[in-house]
C-alpha cells in the first residue's frame, strides 16, 4: 500500500513538473515570437502606436538579415560576443564614397536569435579635409536590456593606434579603452562599451604609436555622430 502511494506521488510530481515546463515554454514563445510581448515592449520604448514584428533567426546573422529585409548591400564585417547575445558590425557596400558603419544587437533566446536594437551612420568624404576617425554614440535604451551605451567607428588614418573615451564621475576623469579590430585590408573599426551610469559629455581621444594625443573631441549628444581631424 505504501509503495503504491509513493508511486502515485512520484507520478503526480512528474506530471506537475512537465506541466510547468510546458507552461514556461509556452510563455517564452508568446513573449519572443514575432509580434509577441517582447516586441510590444520594444514598440512602447520606441514610441510606436502599433507593435513591431521582429522575426526569429537560427543565428545572429540570420536574425539581422531577416529584420533588415535580406538587404544584399548589407555586409557583416565583425561579430562581438556580449552578455546575453551578439553585437554585429555591418556596412553597406552600395555606399562606396561614404564612410558607413552600423551595429546591430541580437539577443539569444530559447528558440534562436532575435534583433533587439542598433544604429549606424554614413558620412560623405570631403575634399576639404581628411578625417582621422569617425564615430557614433548609441545611448542606453530605457526598459530594454542591451549592452549600450556604446561608442564606435572607423579608424581612417593609420597614425591612430589607440582610442579612449573619457567621462567624469564626481569631477574625476574615468577612462575607457576602445577595442581596435582589423576587419579588412587597411580597414580598422573601434568600439567601447560604457557603463550604464556613464553620462554626457564624453570625450573621444586618439593617440599615435608614441601615445601622443593627436586628436580629440567632446560629445555633447548621446546620439551624436561625426568625424575627428588630426590636430583638433
Amino acid at each position: 500500500m505504501q509503495r503504491m502511494r509513493s508511486k502515485r506521488i512520484i507520478r503526480i510530481t512528474v506530471i506537475a513538473v512537465l506541466l510547468l515546463l510546458i507552461l514556461a515554454t509556452a510563455f517564452v514563445y508568446v513573449n519572443d515570437r514575432a509580434g509577441g510581448l517582447s516586441d510590444w515592449r520594444m514598440s512602447k520604448a520606441m514610441g510606436m502606436r502599433g507593435t513591431i514584428h521582429i522575426p526569429i533567426g537560427k543565428t545572429p546573422t540570420e536574425a539581422i538579415q531577416k529584420f533588415r529585409g535580406n538587404d544584399d548591400s548589407l555586409q557583416i564585417i565583425h561579430q562581438e560576443p556580449v552578455n546575453g547575445g551578439m553585437i554585429l558590425f555591418t556596412h553597406r557596400t552600395s555606399q562606396e564614397n561614404n564612410s558607413n558603419l552600423q551595429v546591430e544587437y541580437a539577443r539569444k533566446i530559447l528558440f534562436g536569435w532575435k534583433w533587439v536594437w542598433g544604429g549606424g551612420y554614413s558620412i560623405g568624404q570631403s575634399s576639404q579635409f581628411t578625417a582621422a576617425l569617425d564615430y557614433m554614440s548609441i545611448p542606453e535604451l530605457d526598459h530594454i536590456s542591451t549592452p549600450f551605451p556604446m561608442v564606435f567607428g572607423h579608424i581612417l588614418d593609420p597614425s591612430i593606434k589607440r582610442i579612449t573615451i573619457e567621462i567624469k564621475v564626481n569631477g574625476k576623469p574615468v577612462v575607457s579603452e576602445a577595442k581596435l579590430v582589423e576587419v579588412g585590408p587597411e580597414q580598422v573599426i573601434w568600439f567601447v562599451f560604457l557603463s550604464s551610469s556613464a553620462t554626457i559629455p564624453y570625450e573621444i581621444k586618439g593617440f599615435n604609436d608614441k601615445r601622443e594625443l593627436i586628436t580629440h573631441k567632446k560629445i555633447e549628444d548621446p546620439n551624436d555622430s561625426g568625424s575627428l581631424i588630426l590636430g583638433d
